[in-house]
């Protein structure tokens, strides 16, 4: 019986989108083992996954290095043949070269690559994020990538179940980066051309921000930004008529569920491979041709140019279209 395990410690939308791989190894070896390593704080995540036998979780908070080397411990331990690396840094790098597995598979920006056994390029060459991550196993499966999926459970969905008795929209109004993140007033100009009953979604820190949208709208607007884990928002955004979302997790999250998504791009673009997989999926972005956008990858807490165009020059009218 085959034994993977598959790194991913950085960010929410960066796991969500690695269990694709999940999906295609599960497919592929369904009699395999197949163990994740994340993050603190997103193991909610891989809840109820049928294909997830075992979780690891490394707290990058709390004792950071001691964690480190105690996860190395743990996964020599667990003898697997194949450990996938999709993090692109030192120490899941660390982790991976010392992991004891005999396959050790990762990309070349991994500054510890030179211990893998296979190495693939990573670029951002216009393809999706899933479609870069399946070629750390297309030898093993083929080339053709699944898509991330999350498993919410029955109680998930029983708990926002009371939010569905009508049509509804989510609007998922921030993001940890400023310039991912349209601004306030925009915000506010799309809930007024909305007709329907809109739900804010978010996590704990997102609900100032929240409450004040809800306060400055006239529209039919709940805060449920803190309220809810991921996984029920996840279920929540499953049946919404439309859920809003900037370039950040909670479109992630929609891709997973194949729920209806619009993405809004101010400061980053698509091509940079992290747009959204749902079958009903839009993507709104300025016409104007900016010389200064894309000005990141990730994006950050205020303009470089102090003008911040790429977000006021969208046309929200747009949205309702």
């Amino acid at each position: 019986m085959s034994k993977f395990l598959i790194i991913q410690t950085a960010f929410i939308g960066d796991v969500i989108l690695a269990t694709a791989l999940v999906e295609k190894l599960a497919a592929a070896y369904p009699e395999a083992q197949i163990h994740f390593l994340l993050r603190k704080g997103n193991e909610q995540l891989l809840e109820n996954n049928p294909h997830i036998d075992r979780v690891l979780i490394w707290d990058k908070t709390d004792g950071k290095l001691m964690n480190l080397f105690k996860l190395i411990k743990i996964i020599r331990s667990n003898d697997y043949d194949t450990v996938v690396n999709i993090h692109r840094f030192g120490s899941s790098g660390l982790l991976t070269a010392l992991s004891g597995a005999r396959t050790k598979i990762g990309f070349t920006k991994n500054p510890w690559s030179v211990m893998f056994t296979r190495k693939i390029e990573h670029s951002l060459d216009n393809i999706h994020e899933v479609e870069r991550n399946q070629k750390l196993i297309a030898h093993l499966t083929n080339a053709e990538a699944s898509k991330p999926k999350l498993y919410p459970s029955k109680t998930d969905f029983d708990r926002v179940s009371g939010y569905q008795g009508q049509t509804y929209v989510c609007i998922a109004p921030n993001s940890i980066w400023f310039t991912k993140q349209l601004p306030e007033l925009k915000w506010l100009e799309l809930i007024g051309k909305l007709k329907v009953k809109v739900f804010l979604i978010g996590g704990p820190m997102d609900r100032e921000s929240c409450a004040s949208i809800r306060d400055k709208s006239e529209g039919d607007v709940v805060v449920l930004a803190g309220d809810l884990t991921f996984l029920q928002t996840a279920a929540l955004m499953r049946d919404a008529q439309m859920n809003y979302v900037n370039d950040s997790a909670p479109m992630h999250i929609g891709s997973a569920m194949d729920a209806p998504v619009t993405a809004i791009y101010c400061s980053t673009v698509p091509e940079f491979g992290f747009g959204p997989l749902s079958t009903n999926s839009r993507i709104l972005q300025t016409d104007e041709n900016l010389s200064c956008r894309p000005c990141g990858l990730h994006g950050y807490t205020s303009c470089p140019k102090g003008h911040f165009d790429c977000a006021s020059k969208i046309n929200m009218d747009k949205l309702i279209a």
